[in-house]
């Protein structure tokens, strides 16, 4: 398999799976509350994959397993679990534009932190146009929804805790295999989702009985396409790709969740909406190009072998 059909590939599940949920989560969230719901999801993806890793699992270091507890606080219990919990009362379209500052956290944290990844300037004055994109859209639903400060806050808060654990798993690369450190992370994730959801009485309070179809659907939703495929394209393109085009998936999501509320919901989309998707768009093409040509150098192979999707010596 080619390395460009595998990135094409990791792409578009980011770009299009992971836009999908956050209406999954608005269609889950009817019938689950949401820690457990958010729990469901990362628990029974990480044992999915962890179960494909095998005997790899038996085989990673006290230290690896310590990284991955702290990436998996950060990415499902301070962004997902802060996610689901603010889209009560935050459609999912404002929700997926919020998290839409994920780029500019990312570099900020290499910035101040420099490592292999130094951020580009013009990576990041790429990221403008985007931002614009994102804003047009925020306002026109905003305008609509009359929303609240506070779940903002809170989704913001979110994408600083994704960033952190995406420059945090950025250094676990070369420890594991993409699937086992996001069977990881989402395992350790889940478990501490389960207690949230325990001490908060989610757990006592919830039936079985009174989960809808549809809500059934949308968390295995989840599950397969946000966790398990999601999540494992996600990690194989941090070991494979510049994380500033990696994060451009924040500016694609926003769109993909708008257009889905509008499609399925009836939620109106005007002209302005088209303005700033045609802007999200621009983004993430000249970020491309920018990342394209930056990491061609003299004596670079263009197709790298893909062991990371197989096996890895640990």
């Amino acid at each position: 398999m080619s390395r460009r059909f595998l990135v094409i590939g990791a792409f578009a599940a980011i770009y299009l799976l992971w836009g999908s949920t956050y209406f999954a989560i608005t269609l889950g969230l009817k019938s689950f509350p949401p820690f457990l719901l958010m729990a469901l999801r990362s628990f029974c993806g990480g044992i999915v994959l962890l179960t494909l890793s095998g005997r790899q699992v038996a085989k990673m270091s006290l230290q690896t397993w310590a990284a991955a507890c702290l990436c998996g606080l950060l990415f499902f219990v301070g962004c997902h679990g802060v996610l689901a919990f603010a889209q009560q009362s935050v459609p999912s379209g404002v929700a997926a534009i919020v998290l839409a500052t994920i780029p500019f956290w990312i570099l900020l944290i290499d910035t101040v932190f420099p490592g292999d990844q130094r951020p580009k300037p013009h990576a990041l004055l790429a990221l403008v146009p985007g931002f614009f994109g994102v804003g047009i859209v925020a306002w026109q639903n905003v305008e609509q929804a009359g929303i609240s400060v506070l779940p903002v806050i809170l989704l913001l808060g979110a994408a600083l805790s994704w960033s952190a654990g995406t420059v945090l798993s950025r250094s676990m690369s070369s420890e594991a295999s993409a699937i086992l450190l996001s069977g990881m992370q989402l395992s350790i994730g889940g478990v501490v989702l389960f207690a949230i959801s325990w001490q908060v009485g989610e757990i006592d309070a919830f039936r079985p009985s009174d989960v809808s179809l549809t809500s059934l659907a949308a968390a295995l939703w989840l599950i397969v396409s946000g966790s398990v495929i999601g999540f494992v394209a996600y990690n194989w393109l941090l070991e494979n790709v510049a994380t500033s085009l990696v994060s451009t998936y924040t500016f694609v999501n926003p769109v993909i969740a708008v257009l889905l509320g509008t499609v399925v919901l009836g939620e109106p989309f005007s002209r302005m909406m088209l303005l700033g998707a045609g802007l999200v768009i621009v983004s993430v093409i000249v970020i491309w190009r920018a990342e394209r040509s930056g990491s061609r150098r003299p004596g670079d192979e263009p197709d790298r072998d893909m062991r990371h999707l197989s096996t890895r010596k640990t």
